[in-house]
């Protein structure tokens, strides 16, 4: 049995990965941002299968099973994470969005190739305010499309890795039996055990002074930082934020009190001996988090930020300091993606046991 893959809205290839290391068969990978298709195909070494650059309207209307040879109803999983800004609880704003609408458009595509199994991720706040309605709906739409829909949060730290990410997985179950025996992955890392900062970066050398690539190591370079915030970071442990730093190094815009304003961890160093905050699109900035490093008076690099994301070590992104930033943060950690995708397998493998089972009970 193949477990054939689509992965949809791919970005860097997190999810791509992660269900590869599982025992998946990828035949198409796409995303509309020309960043992430090219760095899909700058990393040979890890995707063989076709990778393009293409909106999920293009793979409409019956597009995407010719484009993989594929009937109706025999592809094992369609995956995909559409753009999750709009649900964000952090965004300001109206609480509509356009990238919302990806979410339907995804479900559409389910419903035209009724794959045995759908694996949508997204944000948490796509239970919230923002997201709800459209969560709902899409739950419907599935079920009515012939599916056993399970929503479940869980939190990359539980899973090996180095980072606190809580993420909303919906899962789909075709109704080929008369009942689902779909369940999520139980954690493989409980407290005490989890990976540190510590233990995922601290073998790096420090990077250049003049912010170039260290030459053993690709993205791993420094940011450029004023004065004022090698001041800030100087004055900062490891674990500590923007509520530790003495006034005079504050913006006026934080010399409220954190409590009432919140953002209490901009401006923070991460700690050694746990694991990392939640990476963000901007994670290359100490500004915008506890995205200093422990120690060292910078930024975390790009490198020690694909690292904290599970990547490998060797694996390449394609294009300047924020679009590779923007890939990294927004990626579904591999290691996060490869237990779901061994679950949805042993889903399948138990439905094929049981379904022997009674074709020997009804013929004996």
């Amino acid at each position: 049995m193949e477990y054939t893959c689509v992965d949809t809205f791919c970005g860097a290839g997190g999810m791509s990965l992660g269900l590869s290391w599982a025992g998946f068969k990828h035949l198409l990978s796409f995303d509309s941002d020309y960043h992430c298709s090219e760095t899909m195909q700058l990393n040979k070494k890890y995707f063989s299968h076709q990778k393009e650059q293409a909106s999920i309207e293009e793979y409409l209307n019956g597009k995407l099973l010719k484009r993989i040879n594929v009937k109706i109803g025999d592809l094992f999983l369609l995956a995909g994470g559409p753009p999750c800004q709009g649900f964000s609880v952090q965004r300001i704003g109206k609480d509509s969005d356009k990238r919302n609408d990806l979410v339907y458009l995804f479900f559409k595509l389910v419903k035209e190739a009724i794959p045995k199994f759908f694996l949508m991720e997204n944000v948490p706040g796509i239970k919230g305010k923002r997201g709800k309605s459209f969560l709902t709906s899409a739950i419907s739409y599935a079920e009515e499309a012939g599916y056993w829909v399970h929503l479940g949060v869980l939190d990359a730290q539980d899973f090996g890795v180095p980072q606190r990410r809580k993420r909303v997985f919906l899962i789909g179950e075709r109704k080929d039996f008369s009942c689902p025996s779909f369940k999520f992955p139980k954690p493989t890392t409980s407290e005490g055990f989890r990976k540190t900062v510590r233990q995922t970066i601290e073998h790096l050398p420090p990077p250049p002074d003049n912010c170039f690539d260290h030459p053993q190591f690709t993205h791993h370079r420094k940011d450029k930082l004023s004065e004022l915030n090698k001041k800030r970071l100087q004055a900062l442990r490891p674990g500590q934020g923007r509520e530790n730093l003495p006034k005079k190094l504050l913006a006026e815009c934080h010399k409220r009190d954190a409590n009432s304003i919140g953002h209490r961890n901009v401006y923070g160093r991460m700690s050694w001996d746990e694991v990392a905050p939640t990476l963000t699109a901007r994670f290359d900035s100490f500004t915008r988090g506890l995205f200093g490093h422990p120690e060292q008076i910078r930024s975390i690099s790009l490198r020690e930020g694909a690292l904290l994301q599970t990547f490998p070590i060797d694996f390449r992104f394609f294009g300047n300091k924020v679009d590779i930033a923007r890939q990294i943060g927004n990626a579904v950690p591999p290691l996060l993606a490869k237990a779901i995708g061994k679950q949805i397998i042993k889903c399948y493998k138990y439905q094929q046991k049981k379904k022997e089972l009674l074709f020997v009970k009804k013929n004996n």
